[in-house]
């Protein structure tokens, strides 16, 4: 598939996209906390757990065992998305937001894409807890929220032409529409596959559809869907 590296697209509204770097940065300043030693039942507590989060579960103990936090089950839904399993996971995830989430909130303006890229991770965690009720592993990762930034970003500029790697290595230069859609498509294709790795293709989807959604009732007033003025 194709990994984003670069798109010469200019922003029109803000000088700078402050929310995104902000985001970036807490999403890797949470890691470091990770990898310096963070314990994994930490990390857990807050993960979404789909039996736990919908409430399918044993009853929680009265008493949180030592070294445990005990966080809300709803608060999962924002807190999942700032966690990572690994710095692959990380930093493809934080590679999309650079490239794309300037952008995006560029459209929607500062605080409206916080709400936006919120609310698209938490609508990826019900989704993915909705269609996985019984499951009992943790998610974690901003995997669904950037899946919202992704979809905005193909509903804002389906023509603008993206620097890509394919192969990992061959540099080459393609629409928006053409990168992005072939992921966007990929994730249907493989949520219809029977399982097989940690991925959570699920919240991906839910993802998708919240970002196509909200993009079109948060843009700023002026700004076009399906921007034919950049090629």
């Amino acid at each position: 598939m194709f990994i984003p590296i670069y798109d010469h697209n200019p922003l029109r509204s803000i000088r700078f996209q402050g929310v995104t770097v902000a985001l970036i940065v807490a999403n890797v300043a949470i890691f470091a906390l990770q990898v310096a030693g963070m314990p994994a039942n930490v990390i857990i507590s807050f993960a979404i757990v789909p039996i736990d989060l919908l409430g399918l579960g044993a009853t929680v103990p009265a008493v949180v065992p030592s070294g445990d936090i005990a966080v809300p089950e709803r608060l999962t839904l924002l807190s999942y998305m700032f966690f990572h399993g690994d710095i692959l996971h990380l930093g493809v995830n934080m590679l999309f937001l650079w490239v794309f989430g300037d952008n995006v909130e560029d459209a929607l303006g500062h605080v409206r894409f916080l709400f936006f890229y919120l609310a698209c991770g938490v609508v990826a965690g019900l989704t993915h807890a909705l269609m996985l009720p019984s499951s009992q592993l943790p998610l974690i990762g901003a995997s669904g929220a950037v899946a919202g930034v992704i979809a905005a970003y193909l509903m804002l500029h389906p023509r603008v032409r993206v620097w890509v790697l394919v192969l990992r290595f061959i540099p080459i230069r393609i629409t928006a529409a053409f990168a992005l859609g072939a992921w966007i498509i990929s994730q249907f294709i493989m949520v219809l596959l029977p399982q097989a790795g940690p991925i959570a293709w699920w919240a991906h989807i839910g993802g998708l559809v919240a970002g196509a959604i909200l993009v079109v009732v948060m843009r700023r007033p002026g700004v076009r869907l399906f921007d034919r003025e950049i090629a």
